[in-house]
């Protein structure tokens, strides 16, 4: 391990803000610095090349990609009804896919709704009938409830299960060889939680539990990844996003759609905050990308031309931990002084 984010991190482990953690920080054409310290729970082997990380919501651009790849193919209209693609959906009939992507179409975030709708039929039934928390439009409230729609939108629009959406548009061609969801291979994945809820230390499972009712393949989170496949689709995106987007879609996709709101959101990705930025405000004004609640992060500076990836399993053995937060910003801070 060379440079400040090896020893940032290292100390970070020291104070046990996780108990393992991977960084990548490069360019279109190459690495500039990479590594991986810890091990894969506090009481396990070494993290390697081969660890799977749980992304958890940055499942979701990834998601967003596949959505603006069918846009592409003329599957998806971006400015179109809920209910053109899912009929049944009635009452959220005055919400686009626009406003699912840019966290504006008023479903509310942070419910666990897997408390009282334990099946993947009651917990959707809840999302299509709960209130909306404001008008269509008017707010950004992130919302993991809109991509679990929008999963459910790419299934109707490409015809095909949405892990098989993902691989076809998304993982498959930026070369991503080893995410997807629920892997085989539970004992290459980095340990999450001792959660509650299921009585065990999480390894391999989606650590979301709305997540888990949903059977692990759904649009807010669910995806595991390796750091070479986050470092491929970060080069994909500092590149232009060719051969997953026509440049005009990608254009649209990273600028902020959410002009007069609160929040700078693009689609499917988050803009720099200032302040209030999770990576801080060292990245260029143009810079997005995406957080994880298990510590993960990925983040472009067009800029710059450079991307940023942090793996972590931050929420190991508990999710109260706020020390990831200000590592995020340190780890941004030396990454971006990089040569």
């Amino acid at each position: 391990m060379a440079g400040e984010p090896a020893a940032l991190l290292a100390n970070a482990r020291e104070d046990r803000v996780f108990s393992a953690a991977a960084w990548s920080v490069g360019t279109a054409d190459g690495v500039l610095d990479r590594g991986l310290l810890g091990t894969r729970a506090w009481e396990g082997p070494p993290v390697g090349e081969d660890s799977l990380w749980d992304l958890a919501s940055v499942t979701k651009p990834i998601i967003g990609l596949a959505v603006m790849a069918l846009a592409d193919r003329g599957a998806i209209e971006i400015d179109a009804r809920v209910t053109d693609y899912l009929p049944a959906w009635r009452e959220k009939a005055g919400i686009t896919v626009r406003q699912l992507l840019t966290h504006t179409s008023g479903l509310p975030g942070g419910t666990p709704l897997y408390r009282e709708h334990p099946t993947r039929e009651a917990l959707l039934d809840a999302i299509r009938v709960g209130p909306l928390r404001t008008m269509p439009g008017t707010r950004v409230e992130y919302s993991s409830q809109g991509f679990i729609v929008l999963g459910l939108i790419a299934e109707a629009a490409g015809g095909a299960p949405l892990d098989r959406l993902v691989a076809g548009l998304v993982t498959g061609p930026a070369g991503m060889t080893a995410t997807g969801f629920t892997p085989a291979d539970t004992e290459r994945a980095v340990a999450t939680e001792n959660c509650p809820w299921r009585g065990r230390v999480v390894r391999g499972q989606v650590h979301d539990e709305n997540a888990v009712v949903l059977g692990g393949i759904c649009g807010h989170a669910g995806l595991f990844g390796t750091l070479a496949d986050l470092e491929k689709l970060g080069s994909v995106l500092t590149g232009g996003a060719a051969p997953l987007l026509k440049p005009r879609t990608h254009e649209a996709m990273t600028a902020t759609q959410t002009e007069g709101l609160a929040l700078r959101r693009g689609l499917a990705w988050q803009g720099l905050d200032v302040p209030g930025s999770p990576v801080g405000t060292d990245l260029g004004p143009r810079s997005y990308g995406h957080t994880g609640f298990t510590g993960t992060s990925l983040w472009v500076d067009p800029d710059a031309g450079r991307y940023f990836v942090l793996l972590t399993n931050r929420v190991h053995p508990v999710r109260t931990g706020t020390g990831i937060e200000r590592v995020r910003r340190e780890f941004h801070a030396a990454a971006v002084k990089l040569s």
